[in-house]
């Protein structure tokens, strides 16, 4: 699966706990990261400056869904349930 154009959920809904910069302290969970833009498109891609997490995400229907919602659903269960 691709990253679906303007969704997101990566870069909102996970906590993200080694410092980024601009967030020196990590990313809380539910929070925008900084580094995302208007059109929802992380600014650190390929970047070597881009969180080890970031990183390593890879988009799945099975954590992303068909749609932006069921993402954001999604990732908010796991960071609930793995936190």
């Amino acid at each position: 699966m691709r990253c679906r154009e303007g969704c997101g959920a990566c870069c909102i809904a996970p906590s993200i706990n080694e410092p980024i910069p601009g967030m020196p302290e990590g990313k809380p969970a539910g929070v925008r990261c900084v580094h995302l833009t208007r059109n929802l498109r992380c600014s650190l891609f390929q970047q070597p400056q881009r969180p080890v997490f970031c990183a390593n995400f890879q988009p799945e229907r099975a954590v992303c869904g068909w749609n932006r919602e069921q993402a954001m659903v999604r990732l908010r269960w796991l960071e609930s349930a793995t936190s």
